[in-house]
Order: C-alpha cells, then structure tokens, then sequence
C-alpha cells in the first residue's frame, strides 16, 4: 500500500517527492512502511523523512563533489605543461671557472667579440676564458649573442691559441680545468639549472625566499675566512654554518723504538735521547687534509689585512725525517712561529702555508687556511713530526703541481716563493725538480742546517745539489746555517730577501719564460750595410731578456729564396753568448720567400721549444714576398707561435698584417728606412711584456 509522507496534517512537499523518488532509483528503496498509529505514527513517519533526506544530502554532495573534482583534474591537466627552460644570462667578462656547476646552458648577449674579453685555447678552452668569447671563437655563436650549452671537462697540459671567427685566443702552458662550447640545445633527460651557481660572493644576487648555496665564506675583518657548505635563504635570517668533523687519525700504539725508521747509508742519525720517538699513524696526513683543528681555529679580535709591501704567496717546506730528531724538529717550528710573528699576515700581504715532508710530503695547511699571523702560530704548533727520510726532490715536485692553485690560496697577482728546509742533505735528488718549480713560476729559496762534513759528502745523494736547485749561485737564493741552534738568526735575512719582490727573478715574467726566435729577410734589397743594422736591432731586444737554459732562450733564421738556421735555442745560454752569436751572423743574399721561411722556423726552430715556454717569432723584411704567407701564417697561429711583423721601406703592410697575430696593431709594426729600426726596440718589447701580463698565473 502507498503512503503519502506526512507530518501532522500537512502532506509534504513536492519537492520531497522528487527526492524520495531519485533515492528509490539509486538506492533500490520501493517504499517506506510506516507502522504505528497516532504520536507514535508521525514521530516514526519524521524519522523517516529525515533519514531519506540526509541520505539524498550526502549522496547528492558527493556526486557534486565527484563531478566537480573529475572537471577539476580535466582542467588541471590541461593546464599542466611542460615549463619552459629557464636560461640565465651572463655578462661577456663571465669566465668558467667562476661558474660551479659542470653542465649547464647560458644565454651570452652582444658584443662579446670584443679582444678585452680573453680566450685561452681551441676548441678545448681553459676555464680561465670567457665563456662567451670561446664561444664566438669556436663558431658556436657569432657576435649577435645566444644560447650556448657548456661543459666542464678536465684541464689540459697545453692550450694553443688561434685566430678564429673574429677572435684570436691566446696559447697556456696548462691549467686545472677546461670546458668545450657547443649549440644550446637541451639534451634529451639532462635537466640543466635555471640559475648558476658562482664560486665567489659576486654571483647574482637570489630572489626574496630563494635558496642559494653558498660555497665559501668570504674573508671578514676580524676573522679568519675557513671554507664552510651552507644553506641560506635570502630575505630570512642565515643559519649558522657548523663545521663538518673530519676523520682524525689514530696514534700508533705500537712501541715507539720499533717505530723508527731504518736511515739510509751514511745519513745520520741523532742519538737516541733527542731523537723524535716517531710513530707511524700519528699524524699521515693525505694531501690537502686539514685537521679538524686547524678548521676550528677563529680569531675574535680585529685583524691586519697584511704587509702590502710584503705581498707574496709563501710555501715553507719542512723537513720532517727521522734523522732530524725531536729537539731539532721543535727548533724548526719554533723557526717558523717566528716567521709568521715577523710577517703580517693577511689577505692584503703575505700568505703562507706549510708541506712536511719524509718519505712523502704533505699539505699541513694551505695559503688560505689562516689569514693572521696568531692563527698561524697555532696550527704550527700542533704539526707533528711525520719520520721516515728526507726527500726535499718529492716534496718539491708535489708543491709544484698541487700547492700554488686558486683552489688552495693562490691569488695570482702575488709571486710565488717556496722556502726549502733541509737537515744536512736530501735523500734524493733536487735538481730536476727544483727547475721545473722554477719555470712554473716559484721562486726556490733552501736553507741548509748543518750540511756534510767532508767525511760525509760521499754520502750525498746528489753532489752539490745546493747550487743545482737554485736558479742563482750568488747566495741570494740559499743560505747555509751551521747549526741548529742558530736558526733563529736567519729569520731576517730570509724575510728581506723573500719581500724584495722586484729581486725575485727566478719566477716566471716577460723576461724570462719565452722562446723568442728571430726570423731576418737576408734578401738582395736589403744590402750589406742595413743588414748589420737589422743584427743591432735584434741584439737590443736580445738584451732586454734574462736569458739562461731555464730562462728566455733565443735563435735566429735567416732566409732568401732558401733558409738557414743560424743557431738554435739550445745552442747558446747566456747572454754574452746570444749576443757575439747575432754579431758573427754573415748577410746571405738572394729574393725573399717570407712564407717559405715561417714554414722553416716552425720545423727547425720552434719544433724544439719548451712546452712551458711561450713561443715568439719577430720577422723582419724590407719587401713583399714571393710566395703565399696566409697558411703558413695561419700555421703558426694554430701552433701557438705569438707573430710579430715588422716591415721596412719597401715591405707590404697587408702582408705584415696577415703574418702577424691580432690584434695586428699590437703585433706589426712599419718603418719608412733602416735607420729608423732603432725607435721600434720599446715599443716591440713593451707589447711583449704587455700581453705576457695579461695572461693569467696559474
């Protein structure tokens, strides 16, 4: 039987109606039996419709719900596209190895062929380039900007420079970190960053709330700046950055008399009661570790920013074998201490840092672990002796391939000078190492303590080893201490001799890191008497160089039709020599094939230079030449060869333009006679010494 719902007399709406009916069809309800009769009847008939209706409520917001949720997801969807890469912009003076990251995509603006923005290298670009020049020179971009992918890749042993798409890079001997250029299109599944991370405080600044990491803290007056990893969100207050822990060596606990180390053959041993009881795993320290000390150590007061007229970047090599003994080893860091309390360390002066060596040397702190001179004291005191022999030759090698880098303190604008501490005599040999040092740039200063007796010197490894190291026997570069406990007193004369920058000659300048070969037109329109004239000018920039095996090095070719060596690099090693050798070099005669004679410089002559020496070819002609110059001229740039050009009278100055490296304004030059060569001997040099000093120092 149907039954209309009521509630007292009234029926209800037809609204209610509906909505019992849509219930029936989706909940399968045919109808709704009220039993009862009176009150009880119409409380049980409300009950009723109430249930009903909060059913249909519920079912009919969740299917409202449901519907609108569906719609929702359809829309969001749609919306829902892949973004859009975010390429950030650099300026033309960015170089790469300012940037962190080891791939990453760019957007470089106009202008950037510009020769002010210097590029090292071809095809492979040494980090120290500018990221959108390499990029015009390796055809890449052109000078209207664009997009660019980037990629780090490890550094080379040489970088040729070459002429390229407007931009002529420039040639290094080496450097840490390289990098390679090509189009910016994204490769499939690499994600690349949308903002680049910088190595120094003059990355872009980070947007309200945006999370940058910073990878080192600057150095701030009245602390000492140690390398920290934190997480800064700009436009909230910093979270202080802690130091991480590092593993800290186990002492040996072992006996300490079976712990020495047995000595070499004839090199001598202290005697038992003042020898150092070494152990082992003490302190072996890798290469580069620092103590977690040494990482702790802070200076709260106000600090110098160091002896500007003391501005060097100062490695002490110290001798920590066996046979030095423990009295001894504590007189040489009291030595030390001593150095840093007389230097004003800071970041505007000296810089100094400390390898020990024994059988194998290693990094105690670098130059930019402590920056005042208290800090330094410290660290110095907590070293500990390492034992085993006295091998200065290893130690020498490893600070110069590992200790003067920019990751390690090296500023670069400062000369690098390393001062050896030996007790008695090095187990092996200096010599080799010691040049290569020197023609990396560091100055070599040894101190010898106590050096063999005549009873001893057949004991030495390498006889006169002293005079072999360094690059000047006149004492500058050496002093001899008799004993140990007068080390102290060399404290002084060390330190003047290390300050006097303008007398630190055995590092690497203008004057003395090249290769320079001189290539003479000995053609028929030149004559006898002009010719000799030619000779005097090559003797005036002769003069200007330091010249020595391990310094600048010269040669001469002179060409006709055909060509003659006239000596070569090697032939001659001082400066007395290259000079009575340019005097006695005969006028030739004959035509003038100038390309011919580029080609023959570049096999007979340059074929033989230094890999770290900086190649310089000065050509000098009165005449426009008879064969093509364009290859052999492009040959010797893509060889690295720095051309100068420099005609007379009758030379043709498209020509000089074409042999000469670019910029050709800087690199050919023209006279209108012969009498007039002697004016072009400054301002040949000056450009040499000019484009030496801006390159960058490794």
């Amino acid at each position: 039987m149907d039954h209309k719902f009521k509630l007292g007399d009234k029926e209800t709406s037809q609204e209610k109606i509906t909505l019992k009916q849509r219930l029936e069809r989706n909940e399968g309800v045919n109808h709704v039996l009220i039993c009862g009769k009176g009150i009880q009847g119409a409380i049980l008939m409300f009950m009723g419709i109430v249930v009903l209706t909060m059913k249909a409520s519920v079912i009919e917001m969740f299917l409202v719900l449901l519907a609108t949720g569906i719609h929702s997801n359809k829309d969001m969807t749609k919306k829902i596209k892949r973004p859009k890469l975010a390429v950030p912009q650099i300026n033309c003076d960015v170089k790469a190895g300012k940037i962190i990251n080891p791939e990453f995509v760019v957007k470089c603006p106009a202008g950037c062929q510009d020769p002010k923005y210097h590029v090292y290298g071809t095809d492979i670009y040494a980090s120290y380039s500018s990221v959108c020049g390499a990029a015009i020179h390796s055809g890449v971009l052109d000078n209207s900007g664009g997009k660019i992918l980037v990629r780090k890749v490890a550094g080379q042993s040489g970088y040729k420079g070459s002429y390229s798409n407007g931009v002529q890079s420039l040639s290094l001997p080496r450097w840490r970190e390289s990098f390679i250029v090509s189009e910016g299109k994204p490769q499939k599944g690499v994600t690349y960053p949308s903002a680049l991370t910088y190595s120094s405080t003059k990355s872009p600044p980070a947007k309200t709330g945006e999370a940058t990491k910073v990878y080192q803290k600057p150095p701030v007056p009245g602390t000492t700046a140690q390398p920290v990893t934190l997480m800064q969100v700009t436009g909230a207050p910093a979270t202080e950055a802690t130091h991480t822990s590092l593993p800290k060596p186990s002492p040996s606990t072992g006996s300490t008399t079976s712990s020495l180390r047995p000595q070499p053959v004839g090199h001598r041993s202290w005697e038992l009661g003042e020898m150092d009881l070494w152990q082992p795993g003490l302190v072996l320290l890798d290469a580069g570790f620092v103590p977690k000390e040494e990482l702790s150590t802070q200076s709260l007061d106000p600090v110098s920013q160091g002896d500007a007229n003391c501005k060097v970047d100062l490695s002490f090599l110290i001798d920590g074998s066996s046979s030095i003994g423990k009295r001894r080893f504590r007189i040489q860091k009291q030595f030390l201490a001593d150095v840093a309390q007389a230097l004003d360390i800071g970041p505007g002066g000296p810089l100094m840092g400390v390898i020990q060596y024994g059988d194998n040397p290693a990094a105690q702190f670098n130059l930019r672990t402590h920056m005042n001179s208290q800090d330094l004291k410290t660290a110095i005191e907590k070293i500990t002796q390492r034992g085993g022999l006295s091998n200065a030759g290893r130690a020498i090698s490893y600070m110069t391939k590992n200790f003067f880098s920019k990751a390690n303190g090296n500023r670069g604008s400062a000369p690098n000078v390393a001062v050896v501490i030996v007790d008695g005599w090095p187990t092996d040999k200096v010599e080799e190492p010691s040049r290569f040092a020197r023609e990396s740039g560091i100055n070599i200063f040894f101190i010898t303590v106590e050096g063999a007796t005549e009873n001893e010197k057949q004991y030495v490894t390498e006889p006169n080893f002293l005079n072999k190291a360094v690059c000047r026997t006149n004492g500058f570069y050496s002093l001899s201490v008799q004993s140990w406990f007068s080390l102290h007193k060399t404290v002084q004369p060390l330190l003047k001799r290390v300050c006097d920058t303008d007398r630190l000659a055995c590092s690497k300048t203008c004057w003395n890191s090249a290769d320079i070969g001189f290539v003479i037109d000995g053609s028929s329109s030149v004559g006898t008497g002009n010719f000799r004239t030619v000779l005097q000018f090559v003797a005036n920039i002769s003069k200007a160089f330091e010249i020595s095996e391990t310094d600048t090095r010269i040669g001469v070719v002179q060409y006709t039709y055909e060509q003659r060596l006239e000596f070569g690099f090697d032939d001659y090693t001082t400066k007395s020599d290259i000079l009575n050798a340019i005097n006695r070099v005969g006028y030739w005669s004959g035509g003038t094939s100038t390309g011919a004679a580029i080609n023959y410089a570049l096999e007979q002559l340059f074929k033989k230079s230094k890999p770290n020496k900086r190649k310089l070819m000065i050509l000098i002609t009165d005449g426009r030449s008879y064969d093509d110059v364009r290859i052999p001229a492009m040959v010797a740039h893509h060889k690295g060869v720095i051309t100068y050009a420099i005609g007379i009278a009758w030379a043709a100055q498209d020509e000089l333009e074409v042999i000469a490296t670019h910029p050709a304004s800087d690199h050919s030059f023209f006279v209108d006679e012969f009498d007039n060569l002697h004016r072009f001997v400054p301002k040949v040099i000056q450009n040499i010494c000019t484009e030496f000093n801006s390159q960058p120092r490794n």
